[in-house]
């Protein structure tokens, strides 16, 4: 078998004894070629270089979305040396766009800071250089979930006169008052000068900026062993841990990250959070082995119980999901009236999955779906039916593209299924349901805030019978949470997804853990997708990198040597090869590859695609219209559009037909150019084409979840710029994730039977 080669190599198809660097199974091993720093990577972009404040931290952590400061530096070229605060642009932003000269200056370091992108020890003036020891420089932090506001932020808080006092002398700069005013609130001042550490607290702020902080403050009184500082890093360890999709971490995994801070007594520091109320503490047994009351009913020796911590945010947040969950389990009663149109619907459904996810929803409060890209037709179907029989019904998704791929086509209607006789008054000649004329598929943010969907009863919960989430791997547990504690009583929710891809941005993975925890019924899609790329990624799937026939030219791969190749070749890939050989154009093509940062980052790609298909100045902020980008309006959630124009109000934007307009000051931390963006941030969404770029140092971030999730974003073609060799194949089939940790499982463990419940 045979893998054809870039489309423009030759137009006909690929002869079988043609070089098998092509084929990544067989690729001689080679060293990873350089794409740090030192290989050339040019400098971000301004309107860039702060813009991974919102986005999914990458893909160091193999697929749990947010990379830990260690990890950051070979994804997103981070491990640069310190180079001050990031220059003014030669371009003026537009009238009313924010602080120009100095304050600019200022400003976009405090950002830069914050998003992680440049280390705070840029930006950090010590007192008394000499004191502090030499090191390295270190990645930087990203942004944690929660987004820190500027000074400049619209409806942010007045920052007092004395927390840019304190900031001063203690070394760090007055223009990061912004941003600790927010994380402290009002007496910012009070609290850092009573607990200095507190710094930590602050997006981009590290350990040693904030032992150097007060150092200056305290003098000799700031010692390593000062139990303030021991609270401070169990916080921000575990907010860290957070950003790597955990939302709890073990307590011996907790002790040792502080032993390596420097804190002597660890247990100590970890009692002490406790106490404070910081964190909270658990005592859950590891998954799959059993409840302790289990084992001891059977004479077994007790289940081993595993002590936790975690920030009540995420424990508050997983605890509700679990409360909401066991409550539509529990007060979920099967309409009788409408078992009729239910079977119907069933037999009605196209496909035994369908069928088969039809019946279920029929008959719970919480059913969970897991299929690839064929199979979202099935919850489709169980919501056409719920509509048609009268119910409120709905499809959530979580983006634009989403809504495109799971809305029906125009002018299609459900209509009530033969023998539904329970929606009194529906009928072909009656007036619709309540609900119709809302339209069937929603976003889950427009959905949570009101703006679309069917909004809220009088008592303030979803005015919905069905809900069905889509893409549920990008469920975090807040917004899981959010989403159960919404519907009413009695209500069904599908959830339904692919458990292969990469998971959510925030902490929990909602999906994987209602299916470990078996608290309800689970429908296995058997709707293959099809096509070449639909056998390739179903063998990623299971830990094999399948050659596959493309007659159609379906797969390609591009062999390259080096970084500088990597980037000549995706620009020629997405400029004529794919428009002419495959019909798809350039604006249907999306470049995705492993991090922001190295010589084929997004940042080096995104400069050479806009200087190929839309040169210009970057004159509002780093951009022009015309450029294709990626706007974050929330940490984690990504949306793909392109600029329309630019003015005193902010940067307008098209973000798939929608008009946003996004205020001067937020640009530089929500928006960042798209041609070229990372799998978290390609992850849910589908483009016609995509070319996958994997250069040389990108071996290390490689893991199952990110090949699959890379690989299955193509509609109808993939091109792959391969230069790590046999990496690829090993990442398949050797590294199939990282685990997250959590609790959620555990929760809903013990209740798998409504009678269960304590």
């Amino acid at each position: 078998m045979t893998t054809p080669r870039e489309p423009h190599d030759s137009p006909d198809p690929p002869d079988p004894s043609a070089s098998r660097a092509d084929v990544p199974a067989d690729a001689p091993a080679d060293a990873p070629q350089g794409t740090g720093p030192a290989g050339g990577e040019p400098p971000a972009p301004q309107g860039e270089a702060a813009g991974a404040a919102t986005s999914p931290p990458e893909e160091s952590e193999g697929g749990a979305a947010g990379a830990t400061a260690p990890d950051e530096g070979a994804g997103d070229g981070a491990s640069q040396p310190p180079s001050g605060a990031a220059p003014p642009s030669p371009h003026p932003p537009p009238a009313g766009a924010g602080p120009r000269g100095k304050a600019a200056e200022l400003l976009a370091a405090v950002r830069a800071v914050e998003s992680g992108e440049r280390a705070a020890t840029e930006f950090f003036a010590a007192p008394q250089p000499a004191a502090r020891p030499a090191r390295p420089a270190r990645p930087g932090v990203p942004a944690p979930a929660r987004t820190a506001a500027g000074p400049q932020a619209p409806g942010a808080a007045p920052v007092p006169d004395g927390v840019r006092a304190v900031l001063t002398e203690g070394g760090a700069l007055a223009e990061l008052a912004g941003a600790v005013t927010a994380a402290l609130g009002p007496q910012a001042e009070e609290a850092l000068r009573a607990d200095p550490w507190q710094l930590l607290a602050v997006a981009g702020v590290a350990p040693e900026q904030a032992d150097g902080f007060a150092r200056a403050l305290l003098g000799p009184q700031a010692e390593p062993d000062d139990p303030r500082r021991g609270q401070a890093l169990v916080t921000w360890l575990l907010e860290r841990a957070a950003r790597t999709g955990h939302t709890v971490q073990e307590a011996a995994e907790l002790a040792a990250a502080l032993t390596a801070h420097g804190v002597k007594d660890a247990e100590e520091a970890i009692r002490e959070a406790v106490d404070e109320g910081l964190v909270l503490v658990f005592q859950d047994t590891p998954p799959g082995t059993g409840a302790p009351a289990e084992a001891a009913a059977e004479g077994e020796e007790e289940a081993p119980v595993e002590v936790l911590f975690g920030l009540d945010r995420w424990a508050l947040a997983e605890e509700s999901l679990a409360d909401g969950v066991n409550r539509l389990l529990t007060t979920f009663t099967p309409d009788d009236a409408r078992s009729e149109g239910w079977a119907a619907a069933a037999a009605a459904a196209p496909s035994p999955s369908a069928a088969e996810l039809v019946r279920a929803a029929a008959s719970a409060g919480v059913v969970v779906h897991t299929g690839g890209e064929a199979a979202r037709a099935e919850p489709a179907a169980v919501v056409a039916a719920a509509r048609a029989m009268g119910l409120r019904a709905c499809v959530a998704v979580h983006s634009e593209d989403g809504v495109r791929r799971a809305s029906p086509p125009a002018g299609e209607r459900a209509s009530p299924p033969p023998g539904d006789r329970a929606a009194e008054g529906t009928g072909p000649d009656t007036a619709p349901p309540a609900g119709e004329s809302e339209p069937a598929v929603v976003t889950v943010a427009g959905l949570l805030a009101g703006l679309e969907g069917p909004g809220r009863d009088e008592d303030g919960v979803l005015a919905l019978d069905v809900l069905a989430v889509l893409d549920a791997p990008q469920l975090d547990a807040e917004t899981a949470a959010a989403l159960v504690e919404s519907l009413p009583d009695g209500a069904r929710l599908l959830l339904s997804g692919d458990p292969q891809v990469l998971g959510s941005a925030g902490p929990g993975q909602v999906l994987a853990d209602l299916v470990a925890s078996a608290a309800c019924p689970r429908v296995v899609s058997r709707t293959p997708d099809p096509g070449p790329l639909g056998e390739l990624v179903s063998g990623i799937g299971i830990g094999e990198l399948q050659q596959v026939q493309a007659p159609d030219r379906e797969l390609v791969i591009v062999a390259v040597q080096d970084a500088g190749e990597a980037v000549h070749r995706t620009v020629q890939l997405v400029a004529d090869s794919v428009p002419r050989v495959i019909g798809v154009a350039a604006e249907q093509t999306q470049v995705i590859t492993p991090g922001h940062g190295g010589a084929a980052g997004t940042r080096a790609l995104n400069a050479a695609l806009k200087e190929r298909f839309n040169p210009g100045p970057g004159r509002f902020g780093g951009f022009d219209v015309g450029d294709r980008v990626v706007y974050s309006p929330a940490p984690g959630r990504c949306l793909t559009g392109a600029v329309v124009s630019a003015d005193a109000e902010g940067l307008r934007l098209d973000i798939g037909g929608r008009p946003v307009t996004v205020a001067p000051e937020q640009v530089p931390q929500a928006v960042r150019h798209g041609w070229a963006v990372t799998a978290h941030q390609a992850a849910g969404r589908r483009w016609p084409a995509v070319v996958v770029v994997l250069p040389g140092d990108a071996g290390q971030l490689l893991d199952r979840p990110w090949v699959y999730t890379a690989f299955s974003r193509g509609e109808r073609h993939v091109s792959v710029v391969h230069g790590v060799q046999d990496a690829l194949p090993r990442a398949v089939a050797e590294r199939p994730g990282r685990p997250r940790r959590t609790r959620l499982r555990a929760l809903l463990s013990p209740r798998p039977e409504p009678a269960a419940a304590q």
